[in-house]
């Protein structure tokens, strides 16, 4: 939980997520319960970035990267193994939400590896982003 807090842009307190409900206790009930799958990347036996999709809606719910692993291609892994598992329990459409300024660094890196815009925003005020399996 405190990587999320940690990451370069779009970070949130555990204080923070508290307040939107998402506690360690919250988060490890739903992997407990098989609501929610990801996967953590480790440095040295250290959590530096982790992904995790609910099972149910086919969303991301967070890619969160410690600011000194970006730009190795972990991020991107973590999130291409979440969409594959996802993709295996039968989800054609995945979609998440992120920050609609074009200068915030999920922007770009979503759009390269081929979310589209639905033109909708979630309830955080983030734009909604699908990616449709062919």
């Amino acid at each position: 939980m405190s990587i999320r807090g940690k990451t370069r842009e779009n970070a949130v307190s555990e204080s923070g997520l508290a307040e939107f409900g998402v506690t360690v206790e919250s988060w490890s009930a739903q992997v407990a319960a098989d609501e929610l799958l990801g996967f953590v990347s480790l440095s040295a036996d250290r959590i530096v970035g982790y992904c995790f999709g609910d099972v149910r809606t086919g969303e991301i719910v967070v890619l969160a990267l410690l600011p000194d692993y970006e730009g190795q291609g972990i991020g991107r892994a973590l999130l291409d193994a979440t969409m594959q598992s996802l993709h295996r329990l039968g989800h054609t459409r995945l979609f998440l939400g992120c920050n609609s300024l074009p200068h915030i660094r999920s922007f770009g890196f979503y759009r390269h590896l081929g979310w589209r815009s639905t033109g909708r925003t979630d309830p955080h005020g983030d734009e909604e982003l699908e990616y449709l399996f062919s």
